[in-house]
């Protein structure tokens, strides 16, 4: 960390002694205050709910400008990365800090592709699980029971070890999802196929089944390889965060990843793109396109319960760079497959034209976000919507898994250990059952 010239004193009213905090420079974005020996010389904690003005750590992987839209991976924006490079590049980009050149990448696709397949027994863990399980709650399964297969990569703080189950969960996560999906419709698992490439082989593992030949389709193919990596990673949001505690603990790769997963669950974030496409359902079941002006007037009546997902954004108070990429992609595929006029798509632009014009939503930059077109491409490539946040999880495990090495790597790395400001009950003495 390079230290800045200036610092920070924090005084105190009451005439306790002031302290000076040390500030550090970021190469880009806002400085920091260290605050790490707060407590130890005043006996006083910060005060920050979810973390909103706090840097858990310092990394090298990922920036993100919210107010200019910027989102960068090892330097680079996501508008180059997702036009001139696949997916697999960008794993070997956040893996290991730059982009591979020609005989690189050709041996780490080859690597990657060579551990797409599970331990046949990973079946019977499938087995145990309801049809109609939730794919979210089969992959939180699936992913930590990994851990019980794979021994010699468990050990987080062996860097050989750390390497070979980076490359087993990248290889292994759409086996996994595709298997999650074949069990729920009940379809026979189609294996791995390693001389396709890693959306390809996705896509087949989806879609095949034993009875015929299937021929990925280019387009769509290209669709998915892009939403992995828009995904791929995004800074320090609540599923990497968490990564990043549970690997703090020492706990296998696996385990983290699975906590990862289990946090991306949650509709604020990985769920997002779902909770999108369920909005566009229900604003057909109300009566569609003609319903519209009244969803929206529900959703700008302050004392209205109706939300508009798939717009806005936490982190960028301008338009989603990822968003831009996203709807070229989103049109690309409505062509391919002639589905501008499927009565869904039709509502979605719809919305998304009102979005972008109307006075309320652009003032308060609630423009469309990656998630709201991410939902109308998968549903067009025909995943189910259940599915949306197992394809994230899919996408951000090569992020959480450079985050968690970057962390294992930080020789300032300690266990988390969050504090508190305690408003309950003061010391109290347990009186007889009798007395209470």
């Amino acid at each position: 960390m390079t230290p800045s010239e200036v610092k920070a004193t924090l005084s105190f009213s009451d005439g306790s002694p002031q302290m000076d905090l040390p500030i550090y420079k970021g190469s880009v974005g806002p400085d920091v205050i260290d605050i790490r020996k707060l407590y130890a010389q005043t006996g006083k904690f910060t005060y920050d709910p979810g973390f909103l003005s706090t840097a858990s750590c310092n990394s090298t992987i990922t920036y993100i400008d919210g107010d200019k839209g910027e989102l960068l991976y090892r330097g680079y924006p996501i508008e180059q990365l997702a036009v001139n490079c696949d997916y697999l590049e960008t794993c070997y980009l956040l893996l290991y800090g730059e982009l591979p050149n020609a005989d690189q990448k050709a041996s780490f696709e080859d690597r990657v592709m060579h551990h797409t397949m599970v331990n046949e027994q990973m079946q019977f863990f499938l087995r145990g699980f309801r049809r109609d399980a939730h794919p979210m709650a089969v992959m939180t399964g699936l992913v930590g029971a990994m851990s019980s297969f794979y021994h010699d990569s468990t050990d987080i703080n062996n860097p050989e070890h750390r390497e070979i189950s980076a490359i087993r969960l990248i290889a292994k996560m759409p086996t996994l999802v595709s298997m999650a999906y074949k069990y729920t419709i009940g379809q026979p698992f189609i294996y791995p196929k390693n001389d396709l490439s890693y959306a390809g082989n996705f896509m087949r593992m989806m879609f095949a089944t034993p009875c015929e030949d299937y021929k990925p389709n280019d387009v769509l193919v290209r669709a998915m390889d892009r939403i992995f990596t828009l995904h791929a990673d995004h800074e320090q949001n609540a599923s990497t965060s968490t990564v990043r505690l549970c690997g703090s603990s020492g706990t296998n790769p696996f385990a983290a990843i699975a906590a990862g997963v289990a946090c991306l669950w949650g509709p604020a974030h990985g769920g997002a793109n779902e909770a999108c496409l369920n909005m566009l359902s229900d604003i057909q079941q109300m009566g569609g396109e003609a319903k519209i002006g009244e969803f929206i007037k529900q959703v700008k009546d302050k004392n209205s319960s109706v939300k508009l997902m798939g717009f806005g954004h936490r982190v960028y108070k301008n338009y989603d760079p990822r968003a831009k990429l996203m709807r070229e992609t989103c049109h690309e595929v409505l062509n391919e497959l002639g589905l501008h006029d499927d009565p869904l798509f039709k509502l979605a632009m719809s919305l998304e034209k009102i979005a972008l014009e109307d006075e309320y939503f652009v003032a308060r930059k609630l423009y469309p976000n990656v998630d709201f077109y991410s939902g109308i491409v998968q549903r067009a490539i025909g995943i189910p919507v259940p599915l949306f946040t197992a394809i994230f999880a899919l996408a951000r495990t090569v992020g959480w898994i450079a985050q968690l090495n970057e962390m294992i790597g930080d020789p300032e790395y300690k266990i988390g250990r969050p504090r508190q400001l305690f408003v309950g009950a003061t010391s109290r003495d347990v009186k007889p059952i009798a007395q209470r």
